[in-house]
C-alpha cells in the first residue's frame, strides 16, 4: 500500500513539474506548481514527517504561491508566443544537462542504499517531528534562525525603497527641454484619468502647466 501511494504521488509530482515547464501560460505553469508542492507534502507525510509536509502546504502552496499568482495577473501576463530558436545548441545542451543531473540523482539513491542504516520504526523516530525541530531551532540555531529573520527584514526594507516613487516633478527639478511629456490627468487634476500627453518644451512652460514657481529656473 505505502508503495502504491510513493509511486502515485511521486508521478502526480513528475507530472505537475512537466506541465509547469510545458505551459506557455504563466498562470497555469504557477497552478502546476501548486500540484508539485502538494504531491511532496503528501510524500512528505508519509515519510513521517508532519511538520515539513504543514510547512510545505501553507508557505509554498499557500502564501507564496498566492503571492505569484496574484503578481501574474496584476501584471497580465499574456501567453507566449512561439519565436524562432536563435541558438540551435541550447537543445543538444539542456539534453546533455538532464543527463549529467539523473545520472547525479541516480548516485545519490545508490549511495544512500548501499550504505542504509538500521531501519528505525518512524512512529518512535523524532525526526521531522514539530517537538524535535521547534526543540534544535531555538536552542541549538537560534543565532542562524535569528540572523535569517533580520536578513529577510533587509530585503522587506529594500523592496520597499526601490519600489517606492518618487515626486514627479520636485520644487528644484528641472526640464530639460522637448524630454518631459506629462499626462493630462497630472496637469489638471480635474481630468481623472485622461492620458493624453502634454508635450513641454521648456522648463517655464511646465513650471507653468504644474503651478509650479519657476524662479529657480537656469538656463541650459
Amino acid at each position: 500500500m505505502v508503495a502504491l501511494l510513493f509511486i502515485l504521488f511521486a508521478g502526480l509530482a513528475t507530472g505537475c513539474a512537466l506541465s509547469m515547464v510545458v505551459q506557455r501560460n504563466p498562470l497555469y505553469s504557477a497552478i502546476s506548481l501548486v500540484g508539485v508542492f502538494i504531491s511532496l507534502a503528501a510524500l512528505y507525510v508519509m515519510l513521517a514527517a508532519p511538520f515539513i509536509a504543514a510547512v510545505q502546504i501553507i508557505v509554498y502552496a499557500g502564501a507564496i504561491m498566492v503571492l505569484v499568482v496574484f503578481v501574474i495577473m496584476l501584471l497580465n501576463v499574456e501567453e507566449e508566443a512561439r519565436r524562432r530558436l536563435r541558438l540551435r545548441l541550447l537543445i543538444p545542451t539542456a539534453v546533455l544537462l538532464a543527463g549529467v543531473l539523473i545520472a547525479e540523482a541516480a548516485f545519490v539513491l545508490y549511495s544512500v542504499q548501499a550504505s542504509q542504516p538500521a531501519p528505525q520504526d518512524p512512529s518512535t523516530s523524532p525526526v521531522g517531528l514539530t517537538a524535535s525541530i521547534g526543540t534544535g531551532l531555538f536552542t541549538t540555531y537560534l543565532l542562524p534562525f535569528e540572523i535569517t529573520s533580520v536578513l529577510l527584514l533587509m530585503a522587506i526594507v529594500g523592496a520597499m525603497t526601490l519600489a517606492r516613487r518618487a515626486a514627479i516633478l520636485p520644487a528644484d527639478a528641472l526640464v530639460i527641454p522637448g524630454a518631459q511629456v506629462l499626462t493630462k490627468s497630472i496637469v489638471d487634476r480635474r481630468d481623472v484619468g485622461d492620458a493624453t500627453p502634454v508635450t513641454t518644451d521648456t522648463t517655464a512652460e511646465a513650471a507653468q502647466l504644474l503651478g509650479e514657481d519657476d524662479s529657480h529656473e537656469k538656463d541650459f
